[in-house]
């Protein structure tokens, strides 16, 4: 492969060159487009408003979570679309960083992505989704149903590009329909539409600066985790350059719409009271809609809606460790494709990974202190892009942030804001992930003195 993230101007038009000729096996752009989708939308959109309803009984006020949510999000997606497109490589925050910074801390970005980015969320994701599916139908073991979707959909996605892409874009496609079916049958079938209102009032003013709001935007922030996901595949795409920006900001806008219609809708049809404090406010708002069949319903909803999400995971997060395994020859054999270019050794990797953790259940305490070190590696990457602005202005970026620094400042002080609140919650949980982090540092100094790259070391810009 081309000597990318090198610093001469030569070789960075080389590398520009050869990746606006697209690979001989791709996914197209709505593939792309519903790995995003499914990675953004899975059960903290319907969990997250019983807590918010504890200190936060205004419907302007809730609802302006969600945006600023989004907005944050947005402002990410914004800045790895230009990183995106000037480095046009697969493998999210250990490509970025690792140009952007120094290769030390682009591995450490790639060991945190593989070990817990992933493989955790995707044990999460499956056993939420037999828990739902064994409520409505008990004589189904939930741990049997985790580990036969994620081994299902690894036979899915280890094969051809093209099955890979069809199974991901149907699952979107149902999950979509069914969230769009729910927001309809909200404002149309609700018995005694609750009396909420979402224009702003003057007592709204100091519940957006309350300590409450800015509590209640960590959990929003982490329902809005995903809107990356695209960059994970940058290699396989057509014309990543001009794909993958135009996949992130309408994906990205799209999600925004829905978590705002999704939270006006609980608040439309149930009593504050009823969803204040209670995790299932899915359940609970469709039983107000369609009467004591509505708990049945949305846990089958629900187990579907997360199938998308267990396979958006499985597709996108083994190519981490492709991109691994072509830069540093211990990780060779994940590097290795099928005929289609599948990483199929990589999939089954992380595959394995998550079944570990579905068996012994340990990827709950995993997950506690995982936030803290994917929001670590976005922070690196955002402000990753504001020094390649500076130390590489020759640097070709086919896309380039509006209103730069404005977007990458916004996330970047949001973010901050939220590591700096873990930090003082959590301190054990959120020192455990900079110790995870740091742990990929020492393996890659390891690395470095017995198994050299296969390119040149990366001199830092």
């Amino acid at each position: 492969m081309p000597q990318d993230f090198l610093n001469d101007n030569s070789q960075v038009a080389f590398y520009h060159t050869g990746m606006n000729r697209a690979p001989a096996h791709t996914f197209p752009a709505l593939t792309a487009a519903a790995v995003v989708l499914a990675n953004m939308v899975g059960t903290g959109v319907f969990t997250s408003l019983g807590f918010q309803l504890e200190n936060l009984q205004s419907g302007f006020v809730l609802l302006l979570l969600w945006v600023v949510g989004g907005l944050t999000a947005l402002s990410g997606a914004l800045c790895y679309a230009e990183l995106g497109a000037a480095l046009p490589r697969s493998g999210g925050e250990y490509h970025f960083i690792r140009h952007a910074w120094h290769p030390a801390l682009g591995f450490a970005a790639g060991w945190v992505s593989s070990t817990i980015g992933f493989a955790a969320p995707v044990a999460l994701a499956a056993m939420t989704f037999a828990a739902y599916l064994s409520a409505v139908v008990p004589a189904l073991p939930p741990t049997a149903l985790a580990v036969g979707l994620i081994v299902l959909l690894t036979l899915f996605h280890t094969g051809t590009h093209r099955r890979s892409a069809w199974t991901q874009q149907g699952l979107t496609a149902i999950k979509l329909l069914l969230l769009l079916g729910f927001i309809i049958a909200g404002w149309l079938l609700a018995p005694v539409p609750q009396p909420v209102h979402f224009w702003p009032a003057s007592s709204d003013t100091p519940l957006v600066f309350s300590g409450a709001f800015a509590v209640s935007l960590v959990y929003v922030n982490y329902a809005y985790n995903g809107w990356n996901a695209a960059t994970y595949l940058t290699s396989e795409l057509p014309a990543p350059q001009h794909t993958l920006p135009r996949v992130l900001l309408y994906t990205t806008a799209m999600v925004t719409l829905l978590y705002v219609l999704l939270n006006a809708t609980f608040l439309h049809v149930a009593p504050m009271e009823a969803l204040r404090g209670k995790l299932e406010v899915g359940v609970i708002a469709a039983r107000w809609i369609f009467g004591d069949m509505g708990a049945w319903l949305m846990s089958v909803a629900l187990s579907l809606l997360l199938t998308s999400t267990v396979s958006a995971m499985i597709l996108a997060g083994p190519r981490v460790l492709q991109v691994m395994g072509e830069d540093y020859p211990l990780f060779r054999r994940l590097a290795q494709t099928n005929a289609d270019g599948i990483p199929a050794r990589a999939i089954w990797l992380q595959s394995l990974i998550s079944l570990a953790f579905v068996l012994t259940g340990t990827f709950k305490s995993v997950l506690i202190f995982s936030g803290v070190a994917l929001a670590l590696c976005n922070v690196l990457a955002v402000s990753g892009l504001i020094r390649l602005r500076y130390r590489q202005p020759a640097l070709p970026r086919p896309f380039r942030l509006p209103l730069y620094p404005l977007p990458a400042l916004c996330f970047l002080g949001l973010m901050g804001w939220t590591l700096w609140y873990l930090f003082v919650q959590q301190p054990w949980q959120s020192w455990g992930s900079l110790a995870l982090f740091a742990s990929g540092m020492l393996v890659w100094s390891w690395l470095k003195q017995t198994d050299e790259p296969q390119d040149k070391p990366i001199t830092p810009p």
